[in-house]
């Protein structure tokens, strides 16, 4: 078993489909991060290819968000800079895809994974996926992600995911933006998620590609801002408060 996780590509119909997968509930590790980014833009770029889909592995969470294993081994501001900007890159990806990015959620989303889900153009969801920012209990926050998710959302639906911290429900998600539809079955998300990949291939790519751009103006200097994100998050990770709670959180984690 890879313990960095992988991701792999498909290209059927049109349709370019991506999987990642992580053994420690598709926990996002620097390697994936670095394999989504590219595989979003190999696929963006491919003339085959008229809709992008991402969904993750198994039936659990679809991402328990940045991987601590890999935090808690960061030792200086530019390693952790570095292992931030991964979100950053993924988000940049999807902005400048040309083609729709569609993404199915099939259980919880952990904090960097909610960015994902914030920055992918459709989103399909089970009633189960609940979402949560854990992130400013740990010391820190999501700094990089959060401008996706304000863009969604709103700045007080903002604040009140990431001040409380708490799980919220799928369709407080569908209620604010994140998730366009919900499903109570894994056979009516996979129905409908396939169906939707394929009714966009039938879509005109010039139309597809002048409409991305209406869906993301305004967001046209967004990549200083993930770059201070991450400076700020490679930062706090490293402070005395944020070691200790994040090295607490994941021994609960690895002996649970």
């Amino acid at each position: 078993m890879n313990k960095s996780g992988d991701v792999t590509i498909d290209i059927t119909s049109g349709v370019g489909k991506i999987s990642f997968f992580h053994p420690r509930g598709n926990a996002l590790s620097l390697k994936l991060l670095e394999q989504l980014s590219a595989c979003i833009d190999e696929l963006g770029s491919n003339k085959e290819v008229r809709v992008l889909t991402i969904q993750s592995g198994g039936q659990g969470s679809f991402c328990a968000g940045a991987s601590l294993e890999e935090i808690i081994e960061i030792k200086n501001e530019l390693d952790g800079q570095e292992y931030f900007m991964g979100f950053a890159r993924i988000l940049l990806s999807i902005k400048r895809c040309p083609k729709f990015v569609v993404t199915r959620v099939q259980g919880k989303v952990v904090g960097g994974g909610i960015g994902l889900i914030a920055a992918s153009d459709y989103v399909l969801a089970l009633d189960v996926a609940s979402l949560k920012f854990p992130e400013f209990s740990l010391g820190f926050g999501p700094f990089v992600v959060g401008s996706a998710v304000q863009r969604k959302i709103g700045l007080s639906a903002f604040a009140e995911a990431t001040i409380d911290t708490k799980w919220k429900g799928a369709h407080w998600a569908k209620s604010h933006g994140l998730y366009n539809q919900v499903y109570k079955s894994f056979e009516e998300l996979d129905k409908a998620f396939d169906a939707l990949a394929v009714q966009l291939t039938r879509r005109s790519s010039k139309a597809t590609t002048e409409l991305k751009k209406i869906l993301w103006q305004g967001m046209e200097n967004w990549e200083e801002l993930l770059i201070h994100g991450a400076k700020v998050s490679g930062k706090l990770i490293l402070s005395n408060y944020s070691t200790a709670r994040i090295k607490g959180f994941w021994k609960k984690l690895d002996t649970s």
